[in-house]
């Protein structure tokens, strides 16, 4: 995807920008989070796992949900449904994913730089002092201040992990 690097660039100036504390991490291009935090030597509670939902609410209205959930845990989309009183739920398709996150599946950021995308973490990410992930690249990652990416993102914060099956 073309605008992979971009939005990589756009993060690090966001957080360059905000004086966040962060590490680059490069790494063999990994994708799935079991694998590229063993990759990194994180735990997989501090990965955030990203993942774009589609939430209908009525027959007209389509939202999307930038879920981040600990990398242990996985979204619980009944969870999201439920915070936009939705009438359906389901991930979204790739093509829609990558489009409004701006990087392929498995890069996607704990970030949102599309107004269509809201973003939702859960609060058990939020509970160590760095998370971990992919940054818009399958190669490089970034370990961030919690607190700093709090700050920068803000995002709204709600119960919508659940137990990994």
């Amino acid at each position: 995807m073309s605008g992979t690097y971009e939005t990589y660039d756009r993060l690090i100036a966001l957080l360059d920008g905000q004086g966040a504390a962060y590490r680059v991490l490069d790494h063999a291009p990994q994708g799935a989070t079991e694998l590229v935090s063993a990759l990194r030597g994180n735990s997989l509670a501090q990965a955030a796992k990203c993942i774009v939902v589609m939430v209908k609410v009525g027959k007209k209205v389509t939202r999307y949900v930038l879920a981040v959930v600990p990398g242990d845990r996985r979204v619980d989309l009944a969870a999201v449904k439920g915070l936009l009183s939705g009438t359906y739920v389901s991930f979204a398709s790739r093509d829609i994913a990558e489009r409004l996150a701006g990087s392929v599946s498995g890069t996607v950021l704990p970030f949102s730089f599309d107004e269509k995308l809201e973003l939702v973490v859960d609060p058990a990410l939020l509970v160590h002092d760095e998370l971990y992930f992919n940054a818009a690249r399958l190669d490089r990652s970034l370990a961030l201040s919690t607190k700093d990416y709090v700050r920068i993102a803000a995002p709204r914060t709600e119960a919508i992990a659940a137990a990994a099956d």
